[in-house]
């Protein structure tokens, strides 16, 4: 076997010639230092495909489920539609746990091409819904059938050296964040187009018909790319063929045959067995990170399904009576906005140093190498609180000054909301080694697509009750959904506290 063993003697690492997460290891170590562009553009835009499918039915649904005749009176539609944004997240809590031992067993790679493959296919069905029912059921299939999001973490957190596990997440989080964001401006712009462009659109076609289907039929062609460009990822997992290691238990043998250290040196045959037995509920770093991340990730969804619908909703409702296309002008500014300088500055970052030194110096990295995660994450949550406080006088405004205030406002939580899921991030991946980084994303994604699950419909529903009472004293209409969506920001940010939260010792 040692003849198909490669040895550096400087690093005292031994790479396995047919296993791929050494072939990776071993570009690593090669790069010094150089990031691995195409790679992190690739990962960028699938995590981009998978956010935008997430969220590009908010700001159609409101319409969407009052063409399907199911709410009895206007104030019930936010009810309804809520829980077709639940469907996603439900099906996603069901299934992350097996995805992220799909990946831990099989490789990351297969399971990010299952996962972009699955939107081509159910998010295309989705836009030719017949009815509420076959509406939910499309969504909870694309939630169940796509399990990307916990791999592709840890696969990111594989493909880079050390120094830039802070970037990666970052890129990880910042393409999540502004597709969560130019999703609903992809569905606000492409929705009804037989009625918003005439002059293109027949009223005869199948997108009069279905006048929901053409944003869902352009993100799926567009992750039939991704699902393509995937083909050409390679593999991170460590396939060694432990077997051939003397050992005086076989079976144990066979069982930690994938489970390889990721960064490290050639580990021994009794590490790994002991490796084996570790069990992640009992690792409360990580545990405690994923916890304070559902609390965040209800809030997150929550204000995700109630902002379209805020907008759109009448003024003597409390809204701003926004069409589609103005909610989609608005998500479409900020999410592109923050998604240019991310990569303006990580394309500067691959020509010369200037691009590392302003990433580090206005966006993540350089902040969590100075402060830490936990301080990052703790501080953004608390700005958020004013700023969401601040769209019920947002909501007072006219005119372009209304215009203005919103869409500053919309960037500027975008940008808070990175930087909490960002710390988030670090914090799960480093609580673990690699043969259970996957799992490990797996039951984080679980706990947080169950709390992400509760978010929209509660979302949906608090808006509905809060439109009812808007002739009370005491925080009338929309005012009290800022106010309890607050709380919920505050809850995350007492958890974000020893001796709560705490971090893997190094």
């Amino acid at each position: 076997m040692a003849g198909h063993n490669v040895r550096d003697p400087l690093m005292n690492v031994e790479y396995h010639e047919k296993c791929p997460g050494c072939q990776v290891d071993q570009q690593k170590a090669a790069q010094h230092g150089h990031l691995p562009i195409s790679r992190l553009f690739t990962v960028f835009i699938a995590v981009l495909t998978t956010a935008m499918q997430v969220s590009s039915l908010f700001p159609f649904i409101y319409f969407m489920v009052q063409d399907f005749n199911i709410a009895k009176q206007e104030e019930d539609i936010s009810y309804y539609a809520g829980f077709v944004g639940s469907s996603y997240m439900l099906g996603r809590a069901l299934t992350s746990v097996f995805w992220g031992k799909v990946a831990d067993r099989y490789g990351r790679k297969p399971v990010i091409i299952i996962g972009t493959s699955t939107i081509v296919i159910f998010n295309t069905l989705f836009g030719l819904s017949i009815n509420y029912w076959m509406a939910v059921i499309m969504r909870f299939l694309l939630g169940s059938l796509n399990g990307l999001l916990g791999p592709i973490r840890a696969y990111t957190f594989e493909i880079l050296q050390e120094e830039h596990h802070a970037l990666g997440q970052s890129i990880v989080a910042a393409s999540w964040g502004t597709g969560l964001i130019l999703g609903p401006a992809l569905g606000g712009f492409l929705a009804k187009p037989a009625d918003n462009f005439p002059h293109l659109f027949s009223p005869r076609s199948i997108f009069a018909r279905f006048p929901y289907f053409l944003p869902c039929l352009a993100l799926s062609l567009f992750a039939l790319v991704v699902v393509i460009a995937s083909l050409w990822l390679p593999e991170t997992l460590h396939n060694h063929d432990l077997r051939k290691i003397p050992s005086d238990d076989p079976i144990v043998d066979l069982e930690i045959s994938a489970l390889v250290e990721s960064d490290a040196t050639v580990c021994t045959h009794e590490k790994k067995k002991s490796k084996s037995k570790e069990s992640l509920y009992s690792n409360w770093p990580l545990m405690s990170s994923i916890l304070v991340y559902c609390v965040f990730s209800i809030h997150e969804m929550a204000y995700l399904e109630i902002f379209p619908l805020w907008a759109e909703s009448p003024r003597r409702l409390g809204g701003l009576s926004y069409s589609t296309i103005n909610v989609g002008e608005v998500l479409a500014i900020s999410g592109i906005t923050y998604s240019l300088i991310i990569l303006m500055v990580i394309s500067l970052e691959y020509w010369s140093g200037l691009g590392l030194l302003l990433f580090e110096l206005y966006l993540y990295p350089k902040l969590e190498k100075k402060v830490g995660c936990i301080l990052i994450t703790r501080i953004s949550a608390v700005v958020s609180i004013p700023l969401l406080t601040s769209y019920t006088y947002i909501a007072m405004l006219s005119g372009i000054l209304l215009s203005i205030s919103i869409n500053c406002a919309s960037l500027f939580k975008n940008v808070l909301s990175e930087f909490i899921v960002t710390g988030l991030f670090i914090l799960q991946n480093r609580a673990v080694d690699q043969h259970q980084r996957g799992t490990a994303n797996g039951i984080a994604m679980a706990f947080m697509s169950l709390s992400k699950a509760i978010g929209p419909a509660i979302g949906g529903a608090l808006l509905s009750w809060a439109q009812g009472r808007r002739d009370v004293a005491f925080l009338p209409g929309p005012q009290m959904v800022w106010f309890i969506l607050n709380i919920v920001q505050a809850i995350g940010v007492t958890m974000t506290f020893k001796p709560f939260l705490v971090e893997r010792p190094l």
